[in-house]
């Protein structure tokens, strides 16, 4: 195949895909945690990792009279305290995920000669 002065005109074309993966469309809801949610975290966790049982820090939070972020008492079990725990575990979970970086993957590049 040639063009009106009779230069050969080439048809091939270089083809390849390119696959790229991301967490950016995730839900972000990052800032849920009020300033007196996050101060109560760090209070438990602190207690926490005085080595102070799920229980005791119950006891200890209905003593001073420190209610749950929806007004409540604190459950005699320790149950809410190991859920406040393991919310904010969970939250940096999901931040960590969102925020985790993939390289992109190249398929095999071939060139393919298109016919007339």
């Amino acid at each position: 195949m040639t063009d009106e002065i009779g230069i050969p005109i080439f048809s091939h074309y270089l083809c390849f895909s390119v696959k790229v993966r991301t967490n950016k469309f995730v839900y972000q809801q990052l800032e849920k945690y009020t300033p007196e949610q996050e101060e109560l975290h760090d209070t438990i966790k602190s207690m926490n990792d005085s080595g102070m049982s799920y229980r005791r820090i119950t006891k200890h939070l209905n003593e001073k009279g420190i209610l749950t972020h929806k007004g409540h008492k604190w459950g005699i079990s320790g149950n809410s305290v190991y859920s406040v725990l393991k919310r904010n575990r969970e939250r940096l979970e999901r931040i960590a995920y969102r925020d985790k970086e993939y390289e992109p993957v190249w398929s095999r590049m071939k060139v393919v000669k298109e016919i007339d």
